[in-house]
């Protein structure tokens, strides 16, 4: 009674896990490519002890095909764990947990949806016309394939509406900013949740006891402030574009260069949007949008490349020197994500220089490359450094199954 099946819906992907919440493992993981485009694929793999009940329990399948549509996905999903496994009828799931994005200022915590919440979600696709319309797609067709057990919303936002009204507000004019909802909302949510619990357990410490810097960086990053794990500051605002220097994404930016950019260089919104989400962050700056390979660039010499990582690092030692302020101390500084998790040389530049705030690293475990949550500080640091790994999947499901036990 511990299965949900989890489900990220995006605008041309789909991606599920069968998570067996109990086990705090997947059963399988399954991904979707280019929806309503003729040369679509997908790929279902099953994972742990599932793998190895024999046959059709085994491996990964891949297939080139097209997928016309999220209905046509998911009837591909259910025909591989037919055909491949795990058995749905075996490890049926009791509820079908969904990733949304934006749940505005109306959500504040998992719900189980509704026609209404259908309605609300597709409201607020005015701050996420990305992601939410597709979030609902997702949850549409997931309707269609599991009639059956209940369907849950969890919100990126969510976590993050615990932060007070001075957090939260930005300094426009009040009326302006509440007609068109202009507020920060803050994104990662779950991965935040998720990893700062996981490093309490980690410390061996309640986490409402804890004050702690969340640093998510993947190809989008954000930082949070948890206090007593709560969400009390995040530098992502209205949209996931304001915060850190990410893979695409410029992160903070005067507004008026927006105007200057509008003004100078004929760019109209959409050219705006544009560069600042799709041809700024690493990839502007640096000339590459995968941290792997900006550091190997770096390390060849390349000057453009330097510059981006420097810029990369100082943005992240800002928010963690501003972070430390509003939580008055830090107990542990935890980075999770992709680059977080994996890039050592990332974490050092970070964090470069901040001995006299007592953080400092221990550069033989910064460099050792394992899995699972580890610290990476030295034994002399007043702060605890850590790497935690994220598993959003998991808390979605986990999530989940507070809900409809509950």
């Amino acid at each position: 009674m511990s299965i949900v099946l989890v489900v990220n819906s995006g605008s041309s992907s789909l991606k599920y896990q069968l998570v067996d919440v109990a086990a705090g493992a997947a059963l399988a993981t399954g991904l979707v490519e280019r929806i309503g485009h003729d040369d679509g694929r997908a790929t279902h793999a099953v994972r742990g002890p599932a793998a190895g009940a024999g046959g059709a329990g085994e491996g990964e399948v891949r297939e080139d095909l097209a997928v016309r549509d999220h209905d046509a996905a998911f009837d591909w999903m259910l025909r591989a764990f037919a055909e491949h496994g795990p058995s749905l009828e075996d490890h049926a799931p009791v509820a079908v947990g969904h990733r949304v994005v934006q749940g505005g200022a109306r959500f504040f915590e998992p719900t189980v949806i509704t026609e209404l919440v259908k309605i609300n979600i597709d409201e607020l696709s005015v701050l996420a016309p990305l992601h939410n319309p597709a979030n609902l797609a997702g949850i549409v067709s997931a309707e269609r394939a599991f009639p059956g057990v209940p369907h849950v919303a969890v919100f990126d936002t969510a976590f993050h509406q615990t932060m007070p009204p001075a957090a939260y507000t930005y300094a426009i004019d009040r009326e302006v900013a509440e007609r068109h909802r202009v507020r920060r909302y803050g994104f990662h949510g779950t991965s935040h949740r998720y990893v700062s619990r996981a490093a309490a357990g980690f410390l061996g410490r309640p986490v409402e006891e804890l004050k702690l810097i969340v640093l998510h960086l993947g190809n989008g990053a954000s930082a949070c402030a948890v206090d007593g794990g709560r969400s009390v500051e995040t530098s992502m605002g209205m949209t996931p574009l304001e915060g850190l220097v990410m893979g695409t994404r410029s992160g903070d930016v005067d507004p008026a260069v927006l105007l200057h950019l509008q003004r100078r260089a004929g760019l109209d919104v959409d050219g705006v949007d544009d560069l600042l989400n799709k041809r700024s962050g690493i990839l502007g700056l640096g000339g590459h949008g995968d941290m792997r390979d900006l550091v190997g660039a770096a390390e060849a010499g390349d000057a453009r490349a330097e510059l981006a990582l420097d810029v990369y690092a100082h943005r992240i030692r800002s928010y963690v020197g501003a972070y430390a302020a509003q939580l008055g101390r830090v107990d542990a500084i935890v980075f999770t994500a992709g680059v977080g998790e994996n890039a050592a040389e990332v974490r050092r530049r970070s964090l470069a220089g901040l001995e006299g705030f007592g953080i400092e690293l221990d550069d033989a475990r910064n460099a050792e490359r394992r899995g699972g949550a580890r610290r990476i500080s030295s034994d002399d640091s007043r702060t605890d450094v850590l790497v935690v790994p994220t598993n959003e999947e998991l808390e979605i499901a986990r999530q989940t199954l507070e809900v409809v036990a509950g």
